[in-house]
């Protein structure tokens, strides 16, 4: 258990691209069928991780758009007003 702990938090500090890149070699590694069972679930259970925090990261990312626009388009509205 300490072992996936770790993992974690090493998968915690990763950017997005390094995460997806990371989760499409663990998926191409897993879909070539050479994979013993324990060795698939680990990966399975690595690659769990890394897409929920590559779903984290965009999640993150449409929220600083969102708010970035809503600003935009209240300094438009005030220029207008003005």
């Amino acid at each position: 258990m300490p072992r996936m702990a770790a993992q974690t938090t090493k998968t915690d500090d990763l950017p997005f691209e390094d995460a997806l890149t990371k989760l499409e070699a663990l998926v191409e590694g897993m879909e070539d069928g050479e994979v013993p069972l324990a060795e698939l679930v680990e990966r399975f259970e690595q690659g769990s991780a890394l897409l929920r925090l590559c779903q984290k990261r965009l999640g993150e990312a449409e929220l600083r758009i969102e708010a970035l626009k809503n600003t935009e388009e209240g300094l438009a509205l005030e220029t207008v007003t003005d």
